[in-house]
């Protein structure tokens, strides 16, 4: 009941603006800030793959308002909770209505310029593509444009281009997007992709680390006891150490050693390095639920703190499986240019690899995140990261 006389007081704050009293001004502060992070935040999120969803847009509303009240909190600042709390339900209203006609009504709408390598873009299903007959739109309407920019196509395509550039149409390369819609950057040839985006240094990198090192400590209260108490658990279930460590391949193609909670037996590579495969007869009762949930994981904030691994990157690999895909998988050193992750873009999106191809396709998202290294992009993975230890996806 609230809520409701908290809406109603909205137009009189308006209009009486400049006689705001502080708590309204604390109120209207805090509110304007979570819906301008909360714009910012979804137009950054839209760009990539698979995260126009719900699932992970009304999460990213509420980390918004919650560093609004963070905020209010932090410097004791009187507010309105009915105020904040209304324009909070207010902008998920919002984002509900704005998504769900955006998905009915709108669809990307590309044109395809049927020179060079187009058919990858065609063989999508992430969007309404027509290929052009002759260098015109002829009255419909499209989204953007897509061509393969290293072919030979003849002047009045070109010209037709060069139109749509000054007329604000966007104009992309067929590779480009072939990666927006799918998130995997190809690896059939290195002059294909713009490898002077895999960044092996920058100052958001730079950033990343001192933040993660601060998180790391600041939850050290709470990781280190579960940590611990699994731990335990692990013992008493089976014979063996609390944890499993073993050589990994780093940052600079050098080898560190990874800690994790114990999920499988005793000796379970007796037999040699060997992929986890679904339904393996080698991870223990308390292993399945660990490792569904990511808790073995946890002793890998020592990683972080070591400075071997960070919260998000590409999963690291044994130095065995790195020499035999090195032979197998054109470019696959390059994922060895970030720091190997707890989390990455290849985990929340394929899962866990258990061969060559799906290596070869984990490679492929891996390079993605590598090329569009951001903040914007972990903050995807973090919320897709949370979905996935709440089901348990790619879990073997």
């Amino acid at each position: 009941m609230a809520v409701l006389p908290s809406l109603i007081i909205w137009p009189e704050i308006i209009i009486n603006f400049p006689h705001l009293s502080p708590v309204q001004w604390h109120t209207t502060a805090a509110n304007v800030l979570a819906y301008w992070v909360a714009f910012l935040l979804y137009k950054k999120l839209q760009k990539f793959p698979g995260a126009r969803t719900l699932i992970y847009l009304l999460p990213s509303v509420t980390i918004c308002w919650a560093i609004a009240l963070g905020v209010i909190l932090l410097l004791r600042l009187d507010y309105s909770r009915p105020a904040l709390l209304s324009a909070f339900m207010l902008a998920n209203m919002v984002l509900v209505i704005g998504n769900q006609l955006s998905h009915k009504y709108h669809q990307l709408k590309l044109a395809i310029v049927p020179f060079g390598d187009y058919q990858e873009v065609i063989a999508l299903d992430s969007a309404d593509h027509r290929i052009l007959s002759a260098p015109a739109f002829n009255g419909i309407r499209y989204d953007a444009v897509v061509a393969d920019l290293r072919s030979n196509m003849p002047d009045e395509w070109q010209a037709f281009l060069a139109n749509c550039a000054l007329a604000n149409i966007p104009v992309y390369h067929s590779r480009l997007m072939v990666e927006q819609l799918t998130g995997r950057v190809k690896i059939n040839h290195l002059s294909e992709n713009i490898f002077g985006a895999l960044y092996t240094t920058s100052f958001y990198g730079i950033m990343k680390r001192i933040a993660e090192v601060i998180f790391v400590l600041v939850l050290l209260p709470v990781w280190l006891p579960l940590m611990l108490i699994f731990g335990a658990i692990v013992k008493i279930e089976s014979r063996g150490p609390m944890f499993f460590i073993q050589e990994r391949v780093g940052l600079g193609d050098k080898d560190f050693k990874v800690y994790k909670l114990r999920s499988m037996c005793q000796d379970s590579e007796k037999k040699g390095a060997q992929f986890a495969t679904q339904g393996d007869a080698r991870v223990t009762k308390v292993g399945k639920f660990i490792r569904k949930t990511r808790i073995d994981e946890i002793p890998q904030f020592i990683n972080i703190l070591k400075g071997d691994m960070s919260l998000i990157g590409p999963r690291p690999e044994q130095r065995v499986f790195v020499e035999q895909f090195k032979k197998e998988i054109p470019f696959y050193s390059y994922r060895h240019v970030v720091r190997p992750g707890i989390s990455g873009w290849a985990q929340v999106t394929q899962g866990y690899a258990a061969n060559a191809d799906e290596t070869r396709v984990k490679l492929e998202y891996d390079l993605y995140y590598i090329k569009h290294f951001s903040f914007w992009l972990d903050v995807l993975i973090v919320l897709k990261t949370i979905r996935t230890m709440l089901t348990g996806f790619g879990a073997r």
